[in-house]
């Protein structure tokens, strides 16, 4: 039985451990190289990274109480996360999923908060008072510009 166990030990450990040449990764394979050009198209700085405004969505002091209100005022906000994003002014966005104080959160791709104050205002749940923002200057990565593109690729049922 022993040497049953040890050839099985040994066995495993050549399998993983003698694999052709070909199959081994190459670190320098693995290593990123500077893209100028994608790191202009994003607007990163020399550390990637780029500013933006981050909107905390807060409950508002008049949530909706009518289902069928609370319906369609849902429709109307997403409609214009939606049309903000192809437009290009934000980057991202998605629901807090604990039910707190806290529902949602955008990020913004400008430079103020009074550009992205101006954006929130467009909000239909803003407008209701059934949302407030919170709003903060961010420094994240250039990466995040990218996510909505590869959202779109991604997702099987469109907004």
């Amino acid at each position: 039985m022993r040497v049953f166990i040890y050839l099985l030990i040994s066995s495993l450990f050549f399998s993983c451990n003698n694999k052709p040449a070909s199959s081994q990764p190459d670190k320098q394979a693995t290593v990123a190289v500077f893209d100028s050009t994608l790191a202009k198209k994003l607007g990163a700085d020399d550390y990637g990274m780029h500013q933006y405004v981050v909107a905390f969505l807060k409950a508002g002091p008049n949530r909706v109480q009518d289902s069928t209100k609370a319906v369609e005022l849902q429709k109307a906000h997403m409609k214009n996360i939606k049309r903000m994003s192809n437009e290009g002014t934000l980057v991202l966005a998605g629901p807090f999923l604990d039910g707190g104080e806290l529902r949602g959160i955008y990020i913004f791709d400008v430079k103020t908060i009074e550009e992205a104050e101006e954006l929130t205002k467009t909000d239909p749940a803003i407008q209701a008072g059934s949302l407030a923002m919170e709003l903060h200057p961010w420094y994240g990565s250039a990466a995040i510009m990218q996510v909505s593109g590869v959202h779109k690729k991604i997702s099987k049922i469109k907004l």
